[in-house]
């Protein structure tokens, strides 16, 4: 059985709350069966409600195959706690239309990230990051990431640079870690991901450096994963396994309160799920961050859905994840993505 093109199902309050309490509901909820992406207008008074079946609704909410939103302003207890429970939170038919577009393109993609930052909640970063390597491990077979490969250019071979794509100095008690691929615009790619790891196991390693500060060449701090190697390796259980040994994001946020970002430009992808996990981020006027990887067929593969959620929360992570849509500097300061504008 196959992913078939996704409907929306849209609920007022008091059908969602008979509903989603109905185990055979979750059959109307997959994209497989029935919708692929349930909305739920929390406008309005509620039914009264006896607990015990409020507690089955919001049970049966998270346990739903599709990402879930609540639309419009949560006017009543139940409402409310909907609300908290539903992936994204949305105010307007149009956020609701952005994302309806992008779960009909990668409808497993969707939901697997949905399940995926559900479950996470209460996970610690390990588990939280070996949980993302294995949903994007099996996204990575999936029919909407190879679809998304089939559709692109083909690659054209890599020029050689005489550089290294991480630039290391250390000065005094600080070491620095500059991404150095600017024609590339630092997209991250496996020879980046392996000098960041050679510069975080040396911070690591050794308690003399107090602090390390991340950043990049050229206009972007990063453009997010090489394209061109997407695909690359021989199978996803590879991929699995490569993660589960060279993983920046593990020792980044091994590192704790010694890494600060500087980020500037576009911050794509890994370009913002790394510098997450910073204990403090600090962004030039000129930076913008986005998370497009749904739209490829795979969710957030960087840490993002570990790191996002410690500074942004569940909803809005969803929200970046599943619209595509870019966040201009100002309002990632406003949401805790960054920490400061310079």
């Amino acid at each position: 059985m196959s992913a078939a093109k996704p409907d929306v199902l849209c609920l007022d309050l008091a059908e969602a709350l008979d509903r989603l309490g109905d185990p055979e509901f979750t059959e109307a909820c997959s994209p497989l069966t029935g919708s692929g992406l349930l909305v739920v207008r929390l406008a309005g008074e509620a039914p009264v409600t006896a607990p015990d079946r409020l507690e089955a609704a919001l049970a049966g909410l998270v346990r739903l195959p599709c990402p879930t939103l609540g639309l419009l302003q949560a006017s009543s207890p139940e409402a409310q706690a909907l609300a908290e429970r539903v992936d994204v939170r949305v105010k307007t038919a149009d956020e609701v239309e952005v994302i309806a577009r992008c779960v009909e393109r990668s409808p497993c993609a969707a939901l697997s990230l949905v399940q995926l930052l559900r479950h996470s909640e209460a996970l610690d970063i390990e588990g939280g990051l070996m949980a993302e390597s294995w949903v994007y491990s099996t996204l990575q077979a999936g029919p909407e990431f190879q679809g998304w490969l089939k559709s692109r250019s083909p690659t054209q071979p890599p020029v050689p640079n005489p550089e290294p794509a991480v630039l290391m100095h250390r000065e005094g008690n600080t070491l620095r870690l500059r991404l150095n691929r600017p024609e590339k615009h630092n997209a991250f790619s496996a020879e980046m991901r392996d000098g960041l790891c050679e510069g975080l196991q040396l911070a690591l390693r050794d308690d003399s450096i107090e602090a390390v500060i991340l950043s990049g060449e050229g206009r972007s701090f990063s453009s997010g994963g090489d394209l061109d190697e997407f695909g690359s390796l021989p199978d996803p259980a590879t991929a699995h396994a490569i993660r589960s040994t060279r993983n920046v994001a593990r020792l980044l946020a091994a590192c704790g309160k010694r890494v600060r970002a500087e980020v500037h430009g576009a911050c794509v992808g890994a370009g913002i799920e790394l510098p997450a996990f910073a204990s403090r981020v600090v962004a030039q006027p000129d930076s913008w961050f986005q998370l497009p990887e749904i739209q490829m067929g795979l969710v957030p593969g960087a840490g993002g859905t570990v790191s996002l959620p410690r500074r942004i929360g569940r909803q809005r992570t969803a929200w970046l994840a599943l619209s595509g849509e870019r966040l201009d500097a100002q309002r990632a300061l406003d949401w805790g993505l960054i920490d400061e504008l310079r």
